[in-house]
């Protein structure tokens, strides 16, 4: 139906259209402009960092771990830092290493054999490529573990290390050969030693207390 003025009416009992397209919408948006100003600066930091730290790498030695839950832990990657224990025996003091460029992390806990020899490993790998600056180059009178001239002029020939990762961590790759069955492991049943080995760790400590209890009551029987 038409009103008084020609103007359409909506049909049914709606809203009056009565639209806001008037806002202000450059409150409410991100612009993104001064991306590749960014870049350039991101770039310009890096090559002013490297330049600061040379002839160290930019980034520092970190530990071979393992990523967490069953989803990641088949990969590794590189973690904060090393543990105490892997520090001592590689023959490094813990104050020592944050100078050599090794970081350290006092939190993280060994908790396999594996893992900590690996560790230990590629600290020794370190130590064996590490050449020590003297504290002042003009100085006569080096300390013990620091390079000589030969040692640092052979490094001014080689190319700084740019890199994050000192020492690249690699996927180690544990292909499975397919093989044949045994009639052993046919026979056996997993569930039923899993459930052994989750017995066995949960009453540990129950049946070393009867155990202990046992022995005492039995030499307890002797001295009567």
């Amino acid at each position: 139906s038409r009103g008084a003025g020609g103007v359409r009416m909506v049909k049914h009992n709606n809203i009056i259209p009565n639209a806001h397209f008037r806002k202000d919408w450059q409150r409410y948006i991100k612009t993104w402009f001064d991306q590749p100003a960014k870049k350039k600066a991101r770039r310009a930091a890096r090559d002013a960092k490297a330049t600061k730290l040379a002839p160290r790498p930019i980034g520092k030695l970190r530990p071979v771990v393992r990523g967490q839950t069953l989803k990641y832990n088949l990969r590794v990657r590189a973690g904060r830092g090393f543990t105490l224990d892997e520090l001592k025996a590689a023959g490094i003091n813990k104050r020592e290493a944050q100078g050599l460029g090794i970081a350290v992390d006092h939190r993280r806990k060994n908790r396999s054999e594996e893992g900590f020899k690996i560790n230990v490993e590629r600290l020794k790998l370190y130590k064996s490529k590490l050449v020590i600056y003297p504290r002042k180059p003009t100085s006569k009178k080096t300390k013990a573990g620091d390079a000589d001239k030969k040692e640092i002029a052979a490094m001014e020939a080689v190319e700084q290390n740019t890199l994050k990762t000192v020492l690249p961590i690699a996927q180690p790759s544990e292909r499975v050969k397919a093989r044949k069955i045994t009639d052993e492991e046919r026979k056996a049943t997993v569930t039923a030693v899993l459930r052994k080995a989750l017995t066995d760790q949960k009453r540990a400590g129950a049946r070393a207390k009867a155990a202990a209890d046992k022995a005492e009551a039995a030499a307890a029987k002797k001295r009567k």
